[in-house]
């Protein structure tokens, strides 16, 4: 009964059985696709992923936790009338750019041109990604997170058709038919998202965002909120897009060929890296969870609470952290073979696998500052870890140690940005008493 009135332990419990389930389908699903499309489509995709996270960043314009945290307090869904105007208006000048700029980034940057095709492509995904992070925004404000659920499932479910029926047709095509048609389905799996929300949604809520309007002090509170996190995510993105560039670059100056990088690069990304995010699920629930939590009772004044309920969020992260990443360790080799068919990830993995218990708990005090409304902080903080984090590419890449320059840039800036974010929460705890 005391867990069913704990709206904080429900929410995230609601949302690790989500992204449990999801999480487990998008794992067969990953194995499914790897082994149809194979490594080079894989690697293609990979190098054009840091693209597509920073415009997916500027597109979305941070509206899950900002919508998340304006519901919680205001209690007035019409934000989310504005709140559209403003992502389609954004999301349109966003595929004019990309069109425009697509075939400079393919081969002056990414130094691959078979890119171009999945730039353009990426482009058409963004308008139904950015709506449904408004959507999901309404039900994290509202605390009701068994429609985020149902669509996590739905959007996997959606996917898993889509590379059992059309990817095999794409990879006899060749490489890069198959990695494009690993982007398209993202708008597909996103339109299957939004139209789950809308089932989901209130009558009475729905009624009222049908009847688009702009507000200018909700458009202004919009602005305040988001325009530091983007920001803040905008700068990690760039230091996402640019590190294949600057990693690219470097190690063919210092003498090691194009064949070596991309599959390397591929291997890390893909596989080490995406093999140690396989609990970041856990974390983003508690993470997402704690926004609007965080922000009714600070709004209230009940600091007690406040505290307890971050307390809560660090010590799950850690235990989940420390479970995950040591089976991880331990098992590296039969889990990637499982996975992907290729263990050549297992020595970044044995490397980098411990220091994402540190990176999971980045995103506790990201969504910590993001419910105090300290979003400039968090933006300092990124910028030290982004800058820290090109330099030692750069610096190591030199050293002609291969992808390792890239792994142990990595861990720099996990261990600056969590020290830092400890420090800042620290002495803004010590401030509430």
């Amino acid at each position: 009964m005391k867990l069913v009135k704990n709206k904080f332990l429900t929410s995230t419990l609601i949302l690790i059985i989500s992204g449990m389930s999801t999480k487990l389908l998008g794992m067969i699903i990953r194995i499914i696709f790897t082994r149809i499309v194979g490594t080079k489509a894989i690697s293609l995709y990979t190098l054009v992923m840091p693209t597509y996270s920073l415009f997916l960043t500027i597109s979305s314009f941070a509206m899950p936790t900002t919508i998340s945290k304006l519901i919680s307090e205001k209690e007035d869904v019409k934000v989310i009338n504005t709140a559209s105007i403003i992502i389609i208006l954004l999301n349109l000048l966003i595929i004019i750019i990309i069109h425009i700029t697509a075939p400079y980034i393919a081969s002056n940057l990414l130094k691959e041109p078979n890119c171009y095709p999945l730039l353009i492509a990426m482009s058409y995904t963004f308008p139904f990604a950015s709506i449904a992070c408004i959507l999901k925004g309404y039900f994290y404000g509202k605390q009701k997170m068994a429609p985020h659920a149902i669509s996590n499932t739905a959007e996997q479910i959606v996917r898993l058709i889509l590379v059992l029926t059309i990817m095999p047709l794409l990879a006899k095509k060749g490489y890069v038919y198959a990695a494009c048609g690993l982007i398209f389905t993202s708008f597909f799996t996103e339109l299957t998202s939004i139209i789950v929300f809308l089932i989901c949604m209130n009558k009475k809520d729905l009624i009222n965002i049908a009847k688009i309007s702009y507000n200018k002090t909700d458009a202004h509170d919009i602005y305040e909120l988001s325009m530091p996190t983007v920001t803040s995510r905008i700068v990690g993105n760039i230091c996402y897009f640019l590190e294949p560039i600057i990693l690219t670059n470097t190690l063919l100056y210092v003498g090691y060929t194009p064949e070596f990088i991309l599959l390397e690069y591929g291997s890390y990304n893909a596989f080490a890296v995406s093999t140690l995010t396989i609990p970041s699920f856990f974390i983003a629930a508690i993470s997402m969870a704690l926004i609007p939590e965080i922000s009714k009772y600070l709004a209230k004044g009940n600091y007690k609470i406040v505290k307890k309920r971050l307390k809560e969020a660090f010590i799950f992260a850690f235990i989940i952290g420390i479970g995950f990443t040591s089976i991880i360790y331990i098992f590296r080799y039969p889990i990637l073979s499982f996975l992907y068919n290729d263990t050549s990830a297992a020595d970044y993995i044995k490397y980098l696998s411990f220091f994402f218990i540190l990176f999971y708990l980045e995103a506790i005090f990201s969504s910590f500052m993001q419910a105090i409304n300290q979003n400039k902080v968090t933006l300092k903080i990124t910028i030290i870890g982004s800058i820290i984090k090109l330099i030692g590419i750069f610096i190591f890449s030199l050293l002609k140690i291969g992808v390792y320059s890239l792994l142990i840039a990595e861990i720099l800036n996990i261990i600056v940005v969590v020290f830092l974010n400890y420090i800042y929460t620290k002495r803004y705890l010590k401030h509430l008493g």
